[in-house]
């Protein structure tokens, strides 16, 4: 699972042979966010994660959106 970005102590990862629609998993510290790119909205959360830690993700997403999805697409076509 490819890092594509590091921000704050959080990795953003895509699984190469992963299914649509385009996501990354967040990982935290104990925990894992999955925000589906377009949108970006939380689809899953995996673990003790706070809703203020969800919220930061989800905001971090969209910062960065068009670079998380370039990557999604350099792996997914």
């Amino acid at each position: 699972m490819p890092t594509v970005l590091r921000v704050g102590g959080l990795r953003f990862v895509v699984y190469p042979n992963d299914h649509p629609p385009a996501h990354v998993y967040v990982l935290g510290p104990g925990w894992i966010v999955v925000v589906n790119l377009l949108g970006p909205a939380v689809r899953e959360v995996v673990g003790p994660c706070s809703p203020r830690d969800a919220r930061r993700v989800l905001d971090l997403a969209a910062e960065h959106g068009a670079a998380l999805l370039e990557a999604w697409r350099r792996f997914h076509g």
